[in-house]
Formats: structure tokens, C-alpha cells, sequence
């Protein structure tokens, strides 16, 4: 049975903070009303290949996508085209370089901030294109596509914790308190969301380091949570998702069949 998923991303968060800061989050998991999880991240620990990772189960290495500036379209097939050729509504509020990615590149902001196309993979987008774009507006922004739209997959994609680690550094209270303050945004809309249906995986491409940045190895830049919200999911505690087992987890939630995509079978309910 296909269920209707949101994806949130929290650019830059290492699991430890998220762990220790986002204490919403984790009161939910006290409650057994969400699950978290310990994963690795691809290499190298960047965003741009990230994102790709995630949302086409590809490594950097076999994408193509390696670094932050390789500025064109993925030529892989993922959650938005298969979403698409299922019949799916698609939707994000997100970081121009997903817009890049998924539909036209190189972003041209007057024409593609508010992107209302039925043709493209991502039919109904707000994207930006500062780093220090308030997530306050950011998760409004989503909000207002979910409200609007209905989309059946909608991705959430949120810079401002990154964007504090390369400007304070891992162990830094600004890096933790912006954490802290992404976990208040999203406790305004998370029950909400299961309260529409909605299943939603929470995660961060990578993690940070103390030298204000990442794409290294270490484990702070490697490791990066996942929480999950939903009865289609597991919640066992032994499962241990992989950060490429996102994109064909996502669309066994969808419905979506025929992928060829890595799923994390042990997070998914027997009973989808």
C-alpha cells in the first residue's frame, strides 16, 4: 500500500549533536513515536554528491556528482523521475543545487525559485540560494507546498546548521543552538504531518568537524542520524539503514515498483 512521504534534510548535522540537541526528536523516540538510527554517510562528505547519494542510491563515485561544483543535471534515475513516471506529485522547498540537479541547471533564480511546471521531476518547488536563508521561512515554505499541492513525495531541505559549523565549527554553542532551533521548527509541523499520513525519514547528508568544515572521514563528518515517523516503518531497533538504501526505502514507501534501487528492508513495516 503506498503511503505519501516527506524527506527532511538537515544539512551538515552530525549525530551526535542531533542526538544531544534536538530534543523533541528525541522525546519522540522516548515515546516510541519515532526511531533513530546511526549512519554513515558516502564519501567524500559533501553536500552536492550527497544529495545525489541520497536521493538516487548512487555513490559519488559511480554518479559522477564528486565535489560541490559540478553544476549540471543527474543523468541517474531517482525518487523525483521514478515519483514522476508513477504518476506521482512531486514537491521540495530546498537548496538551488537540488533544483539543479533535478530539474534545470545551471538555477536561474527569477526562473526557478517558484517553480510550478508539471513537466519537470520536481514539479512544485521554493528554492533559495543563500546559505543563511532563515529555516523559520524554510519550513514554511514546505508548509505551504504540502498545503497547496499535496504533493505525494515532498523533500524539506534546510542549510542553516551547515552553515553554523563552517562558521563556528563543530564543538561551538552556535552550531548546537542552531540545531536546537531547527529540532523547534520542525516540532511545529512533524505530528501535524503524521497526522495527514504522511511517513517521514529525517536525516543530513554529512556531518561537521572543528576546523569549520567536512569531506573528510572522520567520524563527525561521517556519521549523520536518521529518525523515522510512521507506522509503515519497523522501528526495530537492530535495523541498520545505509545511506544509499534512502532513495529504494523511499520509494517502497511510495508504492513505487520496479525501481532497482537498495532498500532497507528491516526498516520498512511486513506489513506495507
Amino acid at each position: 500500500m503506498s503511503k505519501k512521504v516527506i524527506l527532511v534534510v538537515l544539512d551538515g548535522l552530525a549525530y551526535e549533536t542531533a542526538q544531544q540537541c534536538m530534543g523533541f526528536l528525541q522525546g519522540l523516540t522516548e515515546q516510541g513515536k519515532a526511531t533513530l538510527y546511526k549512519m554513515q554517510c558516502e564519501l567524500p562528505s559533501m553536500s552536492r554528491p550527497l544529495y545525489e547519494a541520497i536521493l538516487t542510491g548512487v555513490a559519488p563515485a559511480d554518479s559522477g556528482i564528486v565535489h560541490n561544483h559540478i553544476i549540471r543535471n543527474s543523468d541517474q534515475q531517482g525518487v523525483f523521475s521514478f515519483a514522476r513516471r508513477a504518476g506521482l506529485t512531486t514537491a521540495a522547498a530546498a537548496y538551488h543545487w537540488f533544483s539543479e540537479l533535478y530539474n534545470r541547471s545551471p538555477y536561474d533564480a527569477v526562473r526557478d525559485r517558484f517553480t510550478n511546471d508539471p513537466e519537470q521531476l520536481i514539479q512544485h518547488g521554493i528554492f533559495y540560494h543563500q546559505d543563511t536563508y532563515p529555516d523559520s521561512h524554510l519550513y514554511l515554505d514546505a508548509e505551504w507546498l504540502r498545503r497547496h499541492h499535496d504533493p505525494d513525495f515532498l523533500l524539506v531541505h534546510s542549510m542553516n546548521i551547515d552553515d553554523a559549523g563552517h562558521r563556528a565549527g563543530l564543538d561551538s554553542a552556535h552550531y548546537r543552538n542552531t540545531t536546537r532551533h531547527a529540532d523547534t521548527h520542525l516540532s511545529v509541523h512533524l505530528l501535524q504531518w503524521l497526522q495527514a499520513g504522511y511517513q517521514i525519514l529525517v536525516t543530513a547528508d554529512h556531518g561537521m568537524n572543528n576546523d569549520k568544515s567536512h569531506g573528510g572521514i572522520l567520524p563527525e563528518e561521517r556519521e549523520v542520524p536518521l529518525y523515522v515517523l510512521g507506522d509503515s516503518f519497523s522501528h526495530d531497533a537492530a535495523a541498520a539503514p545505509r545511506q544509499l538504501e534512502l532513495c529504494g526505502t523511499v520509494c517502497e514507501l511510495l508504492g513505487i515498483k520496479g525501481h532497482n534501487k537498495p532498500v532497507a528492508t528491516s526498516l520498512i513495516s511486513t506489513g506495507l
